[in-house]
């Protein structure tokens, strides 16, 4: 079997690391992915070694792609535009779509209208995603299948395999809180400033790793509040960490004694969380979905009220002060990942539904009786 993804944006971000796990696990199975986008935003390093990626932003290149490939299936991501280009190309074959895109106003563009081309399904990686594509339309089936990650990859390593040569460089008797994404409106860096800056009004032995954010569009704007609430001592920003070492990045975060934050305002899932945890670190995060799908409050992290830098300050000490409890954490978090999001858990669900959508017979996926 062979499928085409089709997505605008080639990012660092956790759709396309979502995706370059399923592709490893797909061929496995006897399925092929290939990869259309038509912007790269820097995430090239992470899919060319998995998959065969096209990039390109000509119509008639895009169809002739289409035409010549023969695939089985095609997956078009959060990509409004695609319709008409499957629709060039008479394209007779089922038509996926994955609703990513957590804003309602930017979601909208892209399943309002498929353009005559009829989709099988629309694919949501939370319940809280399908709630929100449930108010856009209600006549297709929606499926939720969550990001799944690669847990040979992604781990807990020992401080035997860590990499310290590597940025960033743990400091002495420092906790590290580990920052990781975009900088954007969305992923609401202003908070994260805001919560540093407290902290370092009444301690010293906290450091922040904001990880990311090379060519996302307010990096000078985050830089120029960086420096101007002079915080550059406390915030560590690395902008270009290769996505083969986040598991050293994660390890030495979890070696300090630390955590991850997230303060972003809404996501569709959050693939920064599910890496943290199975690499052993806590999480701490706004009370919200599908944040509360991932992370269990007081289990695998502590999470705060709405946008609120007070409380979330204090749930980041209620685990920066508490070894026995970041332990516990830690312990469960590993066990809560591998349990639910692994990718050859979440993964086979997604290779039963193509399987079954392309007419392969459903009923025994690689040997294995199925009964829906």
């Amino acid at each position: 079997m062979k499928v085409l993804v089709i997505w605008r944006l080639l990012t660092v971000g956790g759709v396309n690391a979502g995706w370059r796990n399923r592709s490893i696990y797909f061929k496995k199975h006897g399925i092929d992915t290939e990869f259309l986008y038509t912007t790269d935003h820097g995430g090239l390093h992470i899919m060319e070694d998995a998959a065969p990626v096209y990039l390109t932003k000509d119509e008639q290149e895009i169809t002739k792609i289409i035409k010549n490939n023969q695939y089985d299936a095609i997956i078009v991501v959060d990509t409004g535009a695609a319709f008409k280009w499957i629709r060039k190309a008479k394209y007779k074959g089922p038509v996926l779509v994955e609703a990513r895109t957590p804003e309602l106003i930017k979601l909208n563009p892209h399943i309002k209208s498929f353009r005559g081309i009829d989709p099988k399904v629309i694919i949501v990686p939370s319940q809280y995603q399908k709630r929100l594509v449930s108010i856009l339309t209600d006549e297709i089936p929606i499926h939720i299948i969550y990001n799944g990650i690669d847990t040979s990859f992604y781990q807990a390593l020992t401080a035997e395999e860590i990499n310290y040569e590597s940025e960033p460089h743990l400091p002495n008797g420092k906790k590290i809180i580990g920052w990781i994404g975009r900088l954007d409106k969305r992923k609401n860096w202003q908070m994260l400033l805001e919560v540093a800056k407290l902290m370092k009004s009444h301690r010293d032995d906290i450091e922040f790793w904001v990880i990311g954010g090379a060519q996302s569009v307010q990096r000078e704007e985050f830089a120029a509040k960086w420096q101007e609430e002079q915080l550059t001592d406390i915030v560590k920003w690395f902008p270009v960490i290769p996505y083969q070492q986040m598991p050293h990045v994660y390890a030495k975060i979890r070696q300090s004694g630390g955590c991850t934050l997230a303060t972003t305002k809404t996501e569709s899932f959050g693939n920064t969380f599910i890496e943290s945890m199975v690499c052993g670190v806590p999480v701490v995060a706004s009370k919200m979905m599908p944040v509360t799908e991932l992370v269990v409050h007081g289990e695998h992290g502590l999470l705060f009220r709405g946008q609120n830098v007070e409380d979330a300050v204090n749930q980041l000490s209620g685990i920066l002060d508490n070894p026995s409890l970041h332990q516990q954490m830690s312990k469960a978090a590993i066990e809560r990942v591998h349990e639910k999001f692994a990718i050859e858990v979440v993964a086979e669900q997604y290779v039963h539904l193509l399987k079954k959508i392309g007419g392969i017979d459903s009923k025994n996926v690689n040997g294995v009786h199925r009964d829906d």
